[in-house]
Parts: C-alpha cells; sequence; structure tokens
C-alpha cells in the first residue's frame, strides 16, 4: 500500500455551506474541539452564550460524551478538515447527517451511521449523545434566527 495516498475519510464531498444549520454546526463545533483547549473554550462559550449556563453545560456535556466516545471506541480516527476550511470531509459529512438524522428522531437511520463510526455495542449510547447534542444546536439554530426585538416603552 502506497503512503502517500490520502486517507479516504478526508476526501472533499462537499461545502459546508450546502449542509443546514444543525449539521454545519456539527461539524464547525467538531473541527473547533480537535484544535485543542482555546478553541475548546470557544465552544463552551457558545453554547452558553446561546443556550444559558445550565443548558450550556448540558450540551457541552453530550458533546463531549460524543467526542470521547468517538477517541476511545472509534473504528478508527475521524478525519477532519482546517477550521476555516469550506470544504466538507467524508468523515465530517458522515458526522453530520449522524447528528441530522439523530436530531431529527430518526434513530435507526442514526444506529446505523453510528456502526461505521463506533464500535457497534457502542453505537446506542453514541446515538442518545447525538440526539441530545443536535436537539442543542437546534435551539441554538431557533434563537440565531429569531429577530432581535426592541423592548416596548411605556408612554
Amino acid at each position: 500500500m502506497n503512503a502517500m495516498v490520502p486517507r479516504r475519510g478526508g476526501a472533499p464531498v462537499g461545502y459546508l455551506a450546502e449542509l443546514g444549520p444543525v449539521e454545519a454546526s456539527a461539524v464547525l463545533y467538531l473541527r473547533l474541539w480537535c484544535d485543542g483547549p482555546d478553541a475548546q473554550a470557544q465552544v463552551w462559550n457558545d453554547f452558553a452564550t446561546a443556550l444559558g449556563p445550565e443548558g450550556g453545560r448540558q450540551a457541552l456535556k453530550s458533546f463531549e460524551g460524543l467526542c470521547d466516545m468517538c477517541v476511545r471506541h472509534g473504528r478508527r480516527p475521524l478525519m477532519r478538515h482546517h477550521t476555516t476550511c469550506e470544504c466538507l470531509g467524508a468523515d465530517e459529512s458522515c458526522f453530520a447527517n449522524f447528528i441530522g438524522y439523530a436530531s431529527d428522531g430518526n434513530p435507526e437511520d442514526a444506529l446505523l451511521i453510528a456502526t461505521t463510526i463506533v464500535r457497534p455495542d457502542m453505537a446506542p449510547y453514541l446515538v442518545g449523545l447525538a440526539q441530545d447534542f443536535g436537539l442543542a444546536l437546534k435551539r441554538m439554530a431557533i434563537k440565531a434566527s429569531q429577530p432581535i426585538t426592541k423592548p416596548k416603552t411605556l408612554h
């Protein structure tokens, strides 16, 4: 086997802009999380700002568990692109679709994808974490799309 052949999981398969808000956010947060402590602090800040301290903690707990399971029980390391890259890698696409299915109430499809990410015996646990994380991303997307209104003044 040629050592110069790129890993298929990192092969570009599309663009982040082609994803919905939940799926794109899942990929961006995965990239950030893997960039180290400073970027992880940014993830926490985003969650706490959008969901409040308690909601942010719950989202972070689900996301940390999800990332931890992918590392400890992953079939292989997930390949990812740089945080600012507009491309979407094959593994990132898989991760995005996994989070999307889990948060849209399609646990069977999410479970099928989970078995390609982690060992089959760990897949149901991964789906549960993905559901929680995906729903938090949905709440964040809804809050971000709400128009800001001025408070009414009393006359």
